[in-house]
């Protein structure tokens, strides 16, 4: 009974965000197609052994993605979590620095509460690897604010996205399909006690005012200056890129 209670209490969690008030539509004001490539990180070759080999940098490892994706996103303005406007090629060094941007769902997404604890634990990491690392969510500045204060989170790392327009940009996922029933959403709940953890502080009141943005899903970028390395979509709700193989990426990224 305590696990089916669990169970039950983790599958609320995980889809709290979605709830509506009346002032509010369920159904998205825009639909976005679904993208048939999404996964773009690079297989290991076959061998017997069957070894796992680190990842590579190599151009697959961004298929589906504009090749020019770091100029137009150098275009694309959002805001500091203290509600500056801010450019995304000014979020770094647009010539030789490397940059990690894990773009959340929403900042009322439990399961983005959950990566962005992982983040924060890996920031020493990152930054010790002269790595930045960029957080951005769905959602006005100051909905931002309550997820950097509440869980805590680092507000110099944290920027807005209320327009999605850097989603957008990208081609990220969005729809109620992959909200609510893709099959990768299930990985939630392999999940519980980390999840548990990021909740300890959570607010449902950090969901965007405009409901339709919780249907947004995420990724996760590596960019050394303007050219992106690597690139993943997230299939479904709470279905993050590992973060040691997005390290593995920075420490292998080639060197000028």
């Amino acid at each position: 009974m305590a696990m089916i209670t669990s169970l039950k209490t983790l599958s609320i969690l995980q889809y709290t965000s979605l709830s509506t008030s009346s002032s509010h539509r369920f159904f998205p004001s825009r639909s976005l197609p679904l993208r048939s490539q999404s996964i773009t990180t690079v297989p290991s070759p076959k061998s017997n052994s069957q070894i796992r080999h680190p990842l590579v940098v190599r151009a697959s490892a961004t298929a589906g993605f504009n090749h020019n994706i770091g100029d137009i996103l150098s275009e694309v303005n959002i805001f500091t979590a203290t509600g500056e406007p801010v450019m995304f090629r000014d979020l770094w060094d647009q010539n030789e620095g490397m940059a990690v941007v894990a773009l959340l769902r929403h900042f009322g997404c439990i399961c983005c509460w959950e990566l962005a604890s992982s983040l924060k634990e890996s920031k020493p990491r990152f930054d010790s690897a002269g790595v930045k690392l960029i957080a951005i969510g769905v959602g006005t500045p100051d909905k931002a604010r309550m997820l950097a204060e509440r869980l805590p989170f680092p507000l110099d790392c944290l920027y807005a996205d209320p327009e999605r327009k850097a989603y957008d940009a990208l081609g990220l996922y969005y729809g109620i399909g992959r909200t609510f029933f893709n099959p990768a959403s299930a990985k939630v709940f392999s999940r519980f006690e980390s999840l548990k953890k990021a909740a300890k502080n959570y607010t449902i009141e950090a969901t965007p005012d405009d409901r339709s943005s919780v249907l947004q899903q995420g990724g996760m970028l590596v960019f050394k200056g303007k050219q992106l390395l690597f690139a993943r979509k997230d299939e479904g709700t709470g279905d993050h890129a590992p973060l040691e193989d997005v390290f593995d990426i920075c420490c292998k990224a080639p060197v000028a």
